[in-house]
């Protein structure tokens, strides 16, 4: 009898799972239940309460469902809950009848209603529950990860993106400055969130928080406890030149109210679901008239900013490492890798010395390496392209923000991901409030990429 069951057991679950593998992870019964509640919540029927309770029991459906059910679940609103295509042609055809004539703007006004898919109603709905503008953020997050393996999400990918630029336009953010006494749950987000330099512990979090740092966050109202992006910026006298240093624990305190310099050292997107929707750059501007106005003393606002894909770029483009490195340097860098080292008598040499990180440990050898890489990051930073646009994504976005590439900087994160990514290289942009708007409309228009006279013949140079 216990055989009996179990082979039932068997057979169902075998039923269940096939059923589930027909559906792209739902069940023939789970993907109606789906359907049902989504008409229901893209037509809105009753009032404001039953509305709430349909959207909260359908978010709650999305939640439970496995990583595959999330995706059939979301392939049923993008393919199924879209503007009606003979709707669509009706209308189109109402307005070109319509045009030159007074029906026009009524007919106008059809094709636009015709054009609105239940998609966003149902986003709507969503969007009225009291945690339900993360639970839009997170929902793009999920649907972002699916994008390369089913087109067919693509058409709601670019609605939600349109709607969450509409829901977060910077008009409706809030600019709060986090300090070590805003609530621990924020002070954990910070932790988490940190994309650039990895927060290491409470005492390192302090340190970023003390009276000679602060930290800016953007917020929306309806996620108040969610910052979307954080800049992080340390009160200095002059331009830093080494992350370490920067975030070392044991330095002394500065005295803020004597710092001429304002560097922007880390800024974080913490959202993968607002991905397209960009706020960065005001969230600059707004961070640099706080600092003005509270230290007037203030007359540099620049960033110690990463170059993450450097070493990708020069392994694959060995013609640069010609033009950075010329004879002169080839024969210092020989001179200083010593007898035991291996031997230099080619760029290629160098690319191979260069492979492994040993080199960091002799500060002659890194010295003569210096102008070398110093030629390679400004030819990089300068030249390289993604299309029209900078190849590095921390250039494209501080040159997309009005900055100029002001200095270069070796040995300035020793770290094992510094080296990894750039050799330890790092670069100060520079954001000149007099210069902002030229340099931005310059590199807007024809592709000008605004560098300082040191960076600019660095990288001239042949």
């Amino acid at each position: 009898m216990a055989d009996g069951i179990v082979a039932r057991y068997i057979r169902k679950a075998r039923k269940l799972l096939s059923e589930q593998s027909a559906a792209g992870g739902l069940s023939e019964r789970q993907s109606a239940q789906i359907r049902e509640q989504l008409k229901d919540c893209a037509a809105g029927l009753g009032g404001e309460v039953s509305a709430r309770q349909r959207a909260a029991r359908l978010a709650d459906t999305y939640l439970e469902l496995s990583d595959s059910g999330r995706t059939a679940f979301l392939r049923i609103i993008a393919t199924e809950f879209g503007p009606d295509p003979k709707a669509v042609n009706k209308a189109h055809a109402r307005y070109q009848e319509a045009m030159g004539t007074d029906a026009q703007w009524a007919a106008e006004s059809g094709l636009r209603a015709a054009m609105r898919s239940a998609r966003l109603r149902i986003l709507t709905q969503f969007n009225a529950l009291p945690h339900g503008m993360k639970f839009i953020v997170d929902m793009r997050a999920d649907l972002l990860r699916y994008l390369s393996k089913d087109p067919a999400l693509h058409a709601f990918d670019r609605e939600l993106e349109t709607r969450l630029g509409a829901w977060f336009d910077v008009g409706f953010l809030e600019l709060q400055r986090i300090s070590w006494n805003s609530p621990a749950l924020l002070l954990e987000k910070l932790i988490e969130y940190e994309a650039v330099h990895l927060i290491r512990s409470w005492n390192d979090l302090k340190n970023r928080l003390d009276s000679d740092r602060r930290c800016y966050a953007f917020f929306h109202p309806r996620m108040p406890m969610e910052p979307l992006i954080f800049v992080e910026v340390a009160l200095v006298d002059k331009l830093a030149d080494n992350v370490q240093a920067l975030l070392d624990e044991r330095a002394p305190v500065f005295d803020a109210q004597r710092a001429k310099t304002a560097i922007f050292y880390s800024i974080s997107n913490t959202q993968v679901g607002l991905r397209g929707v960009s706020f960065g750059n005001f969230l600059l501007k707004r961070v640099v008239d706080d600092l003005k106005r509270d230290f007037p003393r203030l007359v540099t606002f620049a960033t110690l900013s990463p170059i993450p894909k450097l070493r990708r770029w020069a392994e694959k483009n060995p013609e640069a490492w010609q033009r950075a490195f010329d004879e002169d340097t080839v024969q210092r860098v020989a001179h200083h890798v010593g007898p035991k080292g291996p031997v230099i008598k080619s760029v290629e040499d160098i690319r191979s010395l260069l492979a492994d990180d040993g080199w960091i440990a002799s500060v002659p050898l890194a010295r003569a390496l210096q102008p070398g890489l110093t030629r390679l990051a400004a030819h990089y930073l300068v030249l390289a392209k993604a299309g029209d646009r900078p190849y590095d994504p921390v250039a494209r976005f501080h040159l997309g923000n009005g900055a100029r590439i002001e200095r270069i900087n070796t040995l300035a994160d020793n770290s094992p991901n510094g080296l990894q990514q750039s050799f330890g290289l790092m670069v100060n942009y520079l954001y000149d409030p007099d210069a902002i708007e030229s340099n931005l409309e310059a590199f807007s228009r024809e592709g000008v990429v605004a560098t300082s006279g040191a960076v600019r013949r660095s990288w001239q140079r042949r």
